[in-house]
């Protein structure tokens, strides 16, 4: 086959076939074609877009780049979940030990920031000594062991996605859907999952400003996994204030703790209730919505959860005493006020996501150096009445530079008005 010719046919809006889809992706990580050619490929694909078999036949090349898990042997359900980002969302931190202490096998292949949104691998490097780059044989024994683990994507999983990824990165071509999907996908097939719950984030704070672009995605999402065999449900959550107390990297694994130590927050609970039944449902683990719910409440609660999470921090080589003992002290912090009286009726979430950028909680730059002691806290969410002079935001970190440019981005990212809002559900369903 010719390269030019297949983008050509790309290019021209025409349908590639899975032979063409499956050759020139192998050959790519042959290196008998090179990015520019697959730059081209990649835009066409951008611009085009693809039908469901040229996608089935992307995703189907990508999984079998590399290894596949297969965890038949611990007669347990594989299960797994997978958000689209947020801001301080930390629900895979509490729903991995919750669903794994129950006897789950969690698979986790997560991620780190991307743009404006935080990244679980990069929460769990704040952690002392954790490793989240494991080899495949690593994985397989943790998971052996333990029932779960959580890995940044490996060199021997799924490696077409990775250089693919790296491409779509500086081609401006990342938010191409059959790409998005096709990256999403590969990775939750290769983990050799029964079930899977996806998170679709929406609103200001999230990739998807729209319910409509989200169910677009969703449909993508379940049409791929269906065809894969694994079951796949997709709920949609609000992403209009940032998830929980805090957002940040070690802030966030000190609220994941005192979450499964019982000290709900209402908006955790709700996205960790919402996505946990769907499990608990789809593998016939629980009948009905209340008595899963009440199964997840009793994991938590008995306290098997927070020791599902210490082992899985230990059996990585993290130290739990580590982060118990060291809590918030940050070196410098920053105090933004509310300057009227009223209620507070929104958050330009995304925003606040690019000041945890600006103090060290995500990269301008690959060779960029997080700040893990970075971070916010919500004193006061949507709804909530305001005093002037009332505390909104708390920022801190090392740089006290950096969080003086990024409280002039706060100031601006909060609105006050006389009459209480209605507030969107979290739940969008």
């Amino acid at each position: 086959m010719i390269p030019s010719i297949i983008i050509e046919k790309k290019r021209d809006g025409k349908i590639l076939s899975d032979k063409e889809i499956k050759w020139f992706i192998e050959s790519h990580m042959k290196n008998e074609i090179d990015d520019c050619q697959m730059s081209a490929l990649l835009m066409a694909i951008y611009i085009h877009g693809m039908i469901d078999d040229e996608l089935f036949s992307l995703v189907d090349v990508m999984v079998n780049s590399g290894a596949r898990c297969d965890f038949s042997h611990l007669n347990s359900y594989v299960a797994d979940k997978h958000s689209t980002g947020g801001i301080g969302d930390k629900i895979s931190l509490i729903l991995l030990p919750i669903l794994s202490s129950l006897g789950f096998i969690i698979p986790m292949i997560a991620g780190r920031g991307l743009a404006f949104t935080g990244g679980t691998i990069d929460k769990l490097n704040s952690i002392y000594n954790f490793k989240t780059e494991l080899s495949l044989n690593e994985f397989i024994k943790n998971i052996n062991k333990t029932n779960c683990a959580i890995i940044s994507q490996s060199k021997e999983i799924c490696p077409a996605d990775k250089k693919l990824y790296a491409i779509r990165d500086i081609t401006g071509t990342i938010p191409s859907l059959p790409l998005i999907c096709s990256s999403i996908m590969s990775k939750k097939i290769a983990e050799g999952l029964d079930g899977l719950v996806l998170d679709i984030k929406v609103g200001n704070g999230a990739f998807m400003k729209k319910i409509s672009q989200a169910k677009t995605l969703a449909n993508s999402l379940i049409k791929i996994g269906e065809n894969f065999d694994i079951q796949t449900e997709v709920s949609f959550t609000n992403m209009d204030q940032p998830l929980g107390n805090y957002a940040g990297l070690h802030c966030e694994i000190i609220e994941t703790i005192d979450f499964l130590k019982g000290n709900f927050q209402t908006d955790l609970m709700e996205v960790t209730l919402e996505l946990g039944i769907k499990i608990l449902r789809m593998s016939n683990f629980a009948d009905d919505y209340s008595s899963a719910k009440k199964i997840i409440i009793n994991n938590i609660t008995s306290g098997k959860a927070l020791k599902k999470f210490t082992e899985l921090i230990s059996s990585q080589g993290g130290d739990i005493n580590h982060i118990t003992s060291n809590k918030l002290n940050p070196e410098n912090e920053i105090l933004i006020k509310s300057n009227k009286n009223g209620y507070l009726s929104a958050f330009n979430t995304e925003q606040i996501g690019w000041s945890l950028v600006e103090i060290g909680c995500g990269k301008k730059s690959k060779n960029d150096k997080l700040d893990y002691s970075a971070g916010i806290e919500f004193v006061k969410k949507i709804g909530q009445k305001i005093k002037k002079g009332d505390i909104i935001y708390r920022i801190f970190g090392k740089s006290r530079e950096k969080l003086i440019v990024a409280q002039l981005m706060l100031i601006k990212s909060f609105s006050i008005i006389d009459i209480q809002p209605k507030q969107k559900p979290i739940i969008l369903n």
